[in-house]
């Protein structure tokens, strides 16, 4: 009897990356490969990469120098490099790491069973093709997340035009799933335990418009909430150009969709936003989340910004904090500019200082931390509804969980010091305790 190969994988990146990985573990599942969670154990090591800024590439590099030096050791017989930074290098990457026995490109994840059953040649083996794959309901996933938590992702692709993104050449242009695909899909999710849903892609709002949908996003939301069992529906990478009342609507009225928007703005001078390629076609940033903000219901609104972009001057930095203090955003990432290469923004004149960039970095994330504290401490005494999921990673004689305001892994958490509940179970919290990014509360 043939033993069964054991192969490792290594997930790097986003949240859509990782679905990505769930697919090529089915695909592996399939063929009776044996998984294993250490390089060390396995025959074979993946590692499924990204590339969307250079410390995503330099954390790739790193990884991939790692697990060759694993296989020098012995302990390893193959490395495979899969995702965005093979469909970025492309081909020199075989003369920059030789070591590597296969190198596969954004669209070609669904060739990995037939590349690791070749038999092992002297060169390396390297797929890289235009990206066309879109999994559907039908291709094999393993969940990796919580059973109570999954990705749903709805598109592939991005054919909006930001000046300083690689997302387009990495994972081609937008590519919408069928409607029935996805309700499939999570009726699948539903049936397996899950209970909260985070639909993912470039951009979530974009969805459909290939399909000729104009709406197809909130024609998709109001389909899932008939999914039976289905507790929470969480819309992540909405692009703030498309926010439309009807989205909000369905937002704060239906109570299997979270009261929460991932909205990432990047910055909101005028001058600095059409440089991005991200001018707004109609209102400003600023009466985007008063809009939002004058509505019936709370949301829960997350940004993204990025500091330090060709001709960011102190007057456009000095706006985007009194933006940031007006809007009062209660999850907010930040980053610095990268300069990539093959983007128009790469080539852009009057750049920024890094040393200035870091600097502004570090004002936005403190003024942060401040207004998300003063909003946790508005939570102060309420009950709230919040997805338990385990033992703090901290002390094991707290619990930790979510609220409907807090997406999986980018979010804050709630720790519980009272009360006890199942894992994957929505249990009411008193809130007794805030801090900038926490809450502490008991199980009533």
């Amino acid at each position: 009897m043939v033993s069964k190969q054991r192969i490792c994988l290594i997930s790097l990146g986003c949240a859509k990356n990782l679905v990505d990985s769930e697919n090529v573990l089915g695909f592996l599942g399939q063929e009776q490969f044996l998984i294993v969670g250490k390089p060390e154990d396995a025959d074979i090591a993946i590692v499924n990469t990204c590339a969307f800024i250079q410390e995503a590439v330099k954390e790739s590099i790193d990884t991939i120098f790692e697990l060759i030096e694993i296989k020098r050791s012995g302990k390893l017989k193959k490395v495979v490099v899969m995702g965005c930074f093979v469909q970025r290098y492309g081909y020199k990457l075989l003369r920059e790491m030789p070591e590597v026995d296969v190198w596969l490109g954004t669209g070609n994840i669904d060739r990995i069973v037939s590349v690791l059953r070749k038999e092992k040649t002297q060169e390396p083996h390297i797929l890289i093709g235009r990206p066309g794959y879109l999994a559907d309901h039908e291709s094999p996933r393993v969940q990796t997340t919580p059973f109570y938590m999954a990705y749903l992702k709805i598109a592939e692709g991005c054919s909006n035009k930001c000046t300083y993104c690689t997302i387009p050449r990495l994972r081609g242009h937008l590519r919408s799933r069928a409607p029935d695909s996805i309700i499939a899909e999570a009726q699948q999710m539903a049936y397996r335990g899950v209970r909260e849903i985070n639909l993912v892609a470039q951009d979530t709002t974009m969805y459909g418009r290939d399909l000729g949908r104009e709406q197809g996003l909130e024609d998709l939301l109001e389909r899932l909430t008939r999914v039976p069992n289905i507790d929470w529906i969480r819309v992540l990478y909405a692009h703030p150009q498309r926010i439309s009342e009807r989205l909000l609507e369905l937002v704060t009225d239906d109570n299997s969709i979270c009261p929460y928007l991932d909205l990432p703005l990047q910055h909101v001078s005028g001058k600095i936003l059409e440089a991005m390629g991200r001018e707004p076609a109609g209102e400003s940033p600023w009466e985007l989340i008063e809009r939002i903000r004058s509505g019936a219901g709370a949301i829960s609104l997350r940004t993204t910004l990025m500091v330090g972009f060709p001709g960011e001057t102190e007057e456009d930095f000095h706006e985007l904090c009194e933006f940031v203090r007006t809007a009062r955003f209660d999850h907010l990432g930040a980053f610095v500019f990268s300069p990539e290469p093959g983007t128009r923004a790469a080539k852009m004149k009057n750049c920024v200082e890094r040393q200035v960039a870091q600097e502004r970095l570090d004002k936005i994330m403190a003024l942060q931390a401040e207004i998300s504290e003063k909003n946790n401490k508005v939570m102060i005494g309420q009950v709230v509804p919040v997805l338990i999921e385990g033992r703090s990673s901290e002390t094991k004689l707290l619990l930790r969980g979510r609220t409907a305001g807090m997406a999986p892994e980018v979010d804050g958490q709630v720790l519980i010091n009272k009360g006890q509940a199942r894992v994957g179970e929505i249990a009411r919290v008193l809130i007794t305790e805030a801090y900038a990014y926490d809450l502490v509360g008991e199980i009533l």
